[in-house]
C-alpha cells in the first residue's frame, strides 16, 4: 500500500506522527509537506495528495489541517476523489466501506494522536463493499 499524506502548520505534528506510525504497519509513505509548523496554506498540500492519488502514485491520501475542514474541501475539488473527513474510526470505516472514500481527512485541534492512530488504521484496514454502494458513488462520479 502507497499513502500520500500532507498536512498545513496546524496539522504537522500529528503528521509527523502518523507518518511514524504508517512506518511501523510498513506501509510506503510519500509525505507531501508542509515540514514545519511555520504557518502556510493547507491547499498547497492536499491539493498536492489528491494530485498523488488521482495520477496512481498513491493508493489512499491523509490530509491533517486544524478543524480538517479545509483540507477536506480542497482534496474534495479533484475529480475522482473522495475525501472524508472522521474524527472517529468508525467514520473512517464506513467512508471506506460504503463510500469508497480515497483520501481520510483529519482534524488535528480535535483529536489526539491515539485517536488520529485508530482512525487512520480503520481507514486503512476497511475495504470498499461495492454492491449498492456502488451505485451510490457512481452517482457521486457522474457530475
Amino acid at each position: 500500500m502507497r499513502i500520500a499524506i500532507g498536512s498545513d502548520h496546524a496539522g504537522y505534528s500529528l503528521k509527523e506522527q502518523l507518518i511514524k506510525h504508517l512506518a511501523g504497519r510498513k506501509i510506503q509513505v510519500t509525505d507531501e509537506g508542509t515540514r514545519s509548523e511555520e504557518s502556510t496554506d493547507y491547499p498547497t498540500y492536499a491539493h498536492a495528495v489528491a494530485s498523488a492519488v488521482v495520477d496512481g502514485k498513491a493508493d489512499l491520501g491523509i490530509v491533517v489541517c486544524g478543524s480538517g475542514n479545509g483540507v477536506n474541501i480542497t482534496a474534495n475539488k479533484h475529480a475522482g476523489i473522495r475525501s472524508a473527513l472522521a474524527w472517529e474510526p468508525e467514520i473512517a470505516e464506513l467512508a471506506r466501506k460504503h463510500n469508497n472514500a480515497n483520501v481520510l481527512a483529519l482534524p488535528a485541534r480535535f483529536i489526539s494522536v491515539e485517536q488520529a492512530e485508530a482512525i487512520m488504521d480503520a481507514f486503512l484496514d476497511a475495504a470498499f463493499e461495492g454492491g449498492r454502494h456502488q451505485r451510490r458513488v457512481s452517482e457521486i462520479e457522474s457530475c
